[in-house]
């Protein structure tokens, strides 16, 4: 077999050797934003000159011909039920607009009994039933893949990253049953939070399935009030944790948002630190996205005003010029989308459009079908999920509403930023990190991008929509709103200068939380 990119030295040695470990990256396989995370943010390390490993299941869902994905080696992973043969297949992610060298290595874990199905995690919302075992077995995967390349490698990696409660076993792992094992002597861990609301939670009957001994269900290690928690375990074995936002990462130390773990966290705030997400500008550019109906950019934004008759047309509302409200997201209490619903009665009282596409609660989709049969003049609706027609959205929208309860990042606010869209928001978590409040001294020193509002209550959302739309009747103020928005640095660049100097520091051992800002 011809020598593989993961054998490859390179003319300058990269500063930094990292393994991505994720359940979920695109453009292979997708349910969230972690997955735009772990596609994103490894192609901008490797721009940086660093040389990344990606790892990720290798799911049915994927298209290994059209991703290139080929057999690389095969390995016997261990397991509480005895050893199992998985394939490891290789392909790559090159990095678009760079140097031919910049490029991520992507290994995919093989083993069809677990990961040839339909769904990622579950299907028709129920989740897999042995999910425990599939991801128990993916970490054990990962660490075997470790020590394969701390043996044949000429530089293997030095720090894992793992991302979520699917492969916080790997932390756990390393410190415990690849404790003695000389290939990953000196490995350090990372472990990054993408919403504390999942934290693999399963019946602690089942955790010998883990490989693990009884030693490590205790209430400072996996046992969570009688339970196995996985990501709880990752917690407490990483060498640092990170969080999608500076906010977030305060947030999760209180009640409301911690989900039970913010004591375990508390513990661990000199570790943790928030860095924000960011998104691909390469995609997500209104001056070349190809399904847009007119381009624009911030010094010239006529297609914009194309953009926004086109989508009054597509969501068979009349073309008229009137403000543009949208919402594209999961119809879920933890969007806030009943904060809009139970405005939507004032708002139809005023002349106005709005637009919204997602899926998610029966309930939640019954009440706005109601009201968009009710007002089909006024309100455009789309259930379910179209990746082409949310990025219409963004660009032939006015205003974008983001009135989530809890938001540990956020990726639309990015995208209403660099469409010209302004955000109208909670502050809470990213969204609170990201939007500069209106104000008039904002306004006038260029800095204002958007509308906050604090309470998660109807008559505070209201009150932020009613000053946005009077803001939208003064075109000058409007137009600082829009053009600082665009000019905001959205990309990758600046969050993964920050995850690099965090990586230093993790790998040297230098951990002072609080330290790592984006540059």
């Amino acid at each position: 077999m011809s020598a593989s990119p993961i054998d490859r030295p390179s003319k300058d040695a990269p500063s930094l050797k990292v393994l991505f470990v994720s359940p979920e990256a695109t453009p292979f396989a997708k349910t969230g934003g972690l997955a735009d995370v772990a596609g994103a943010l490894p192609l901008e390390l490797a721009r940086l000159g660093h040389r990344v490993w990606l790892v990720i299941p290798r799911y049915g869902t994927i298209d290994g011909a059209a991703h290139g994905f080929k057999e690389w080696k095969r390995l016997t992973v261990p397991t509480a039920s005895g050893p199992v043969k998985a394939v490891i297949e290789q392909g790559d992610l090159s990095c678009p607009q760079a140097p031919p060298d910049c490029q991520v290595s992507v290994l995919a874990v093989r083993y069809d009994p677990y990961f040839d199905r339909q769904g990622l995690y579950q299907e028709s919302g129920i989740d897999y039933p042995d999910n425990l075992e599939r991801f128990a077995f993916f970490c054990r995967a990962v660490m075997e893949l470790l020590v394969l390349l701390g043996k044949t490698s000429a530089s293997p990696p030095t720090l894992l990253h793992a991302h979520d409660w699917q492969t916080a076993l790997c932390p756990v792992y390393l410190r415990t049953l690849y404790a003695g094992r000389p290939e990953v002597r000196g490995l350090r861990s990372l472990l990054t939070v993408h919403n504390l609301g999942y934290q693999g939670i399963f019946p602690a009957k089942v955790y010998p399935k883990t490989g693990l001994g009884p030693e490590l269900f205790t209430p400072t290690t996996l046992e969570f009030f009688g339970s196995l928690n996985l990501l709880k375990g990752g917690l407490a074995f990483a060498d640092f944790l990170t969080t999608v936002s500076p906010t977030y990462s305060r947030e999760i130390q209180t009640a409301e948002f911690g989900f039970g773990l913010e004591g375990v966290i508390r513990e661990q705030r000199d570790r943790l630190v928030g860095i924000v997400n960011g998104i691909d500008v390469e995609v997500w550019n209104p001056a070349t996205d190809p399904v847009l109906p007119a381009r624009y950019s911030v010094s010239d934004l006529t297609g914009k005003r194309v953009c926004k008759t086109e989508l009054q047309r597509e969501m068979k509302l009349p073309v008229r010029d009137v403000p543009l409200l949208a919402m594209v997201s999961r119809l879920t209490a933890q969007k806030g989308v009943d904060l809009v619903a139970d405005i939507l009665l004032e708002l139809m009282e005023l002349d106005l459009h709005i637009t919204i596409l997602g899926t998610g609660d029966p309930s939640d989709e019954a009440r706005f079908r109601s009201f968009q049969a009710r007002y089909p003049e006024k309100i455009g609706l789309r259930i379910g999920f179209d990746e082409d027609l949310a990025h219409r959205i963004e660009a032939g929208a006015d205003m974008f509403l983001m009135p989530s309860r809890y938001e540990p990042c956020g990726l639309s606010q990015l995208y209403s930023l660099r469409y010209g869209t302004v955000p109208i928001v909670r502050r809470t978590g990213g969204l609170a990190d990201t939007i500069v409040p209106y104000s008039p001294s904002a306004v006038r020193e260029g800095r204002a991008t958007g509308f906050a509002f604090d309470e998660a209550t109807p008559e505070a959302l209201l009150t932020a929509v009613l000053l946005a739309l009077h803001v939208y009747e003064n075109r000058n103020e409007w137009r600082s709103l829009i053009e600082a928005g665009m000019r905001t640095d959205t990309s990758w660049a600046r969050s993964a200068r920050s995850y690099a100097d965090l990586y230093r520091r993790v790998a040297g051992g230098g951990l002072e939380a609080g330290t790592v800002s984006p540059k």
